[in-house]
């Protein structure tokens, strides 16, 4: 048994997209619409898995104000990068690109390396080893 893949509502499927093919090298596949509905996705593949997201949007889907990683439901999403020194090299990039960084690289309780990041809509995302 495997994970397939994840979703997410988004408000704004392009810069989601972009985000995560920019930072995270994920490739994308067409752009799937059903105007009847409203609805619009992308599935996202990764190097190396077979775990893909997939970033949909829809009129009538609306967003809650609250922090998005604290509410019931996925609380995060995790890339596993290969080594401390990418941990961090991404979390600079990201970081000198304006995200937010969330908690900052370091080794957590149960012995992970890891930081967290906000996505250009809030979700936490964490870059780990």
């Amino acid at each position: 048994m495997k994970i397939e893949h994840i979703a997410l509502w988004v408000d704004d499927l392009e810069t989601m997209r972009s985000f995560y093919a920019d930072y995270f090298n994920a490739v994308s596949g067409e752009k799937y619409v059903n105007s009847k509905k409203g609805y619009s996705s992308y599935f996202l593949k990764f190097p190396g898995n077979e775990t893909r997201i997939e970033l949909m949007n829809r009129l009538d889907i609306v967003s809650e104000p609250a922090k998005r990683g604290f509410m019931k439901g996925i609380a995060h999403v995790a890339f596993s990068v290969g080594s401390r020194e990418l941990v961090d090299s991404l979390t600079e990039r990201l970081r000198a690109d304006k995200y937010r960084i969330e908690s900052e690289p370091r080794t957590t309780g149960d012995g992970y390396y890891e930081s967290v990041i906000l996505d250009p809509e809030g979700n936490y995302v964490e870059i780990s080893i």
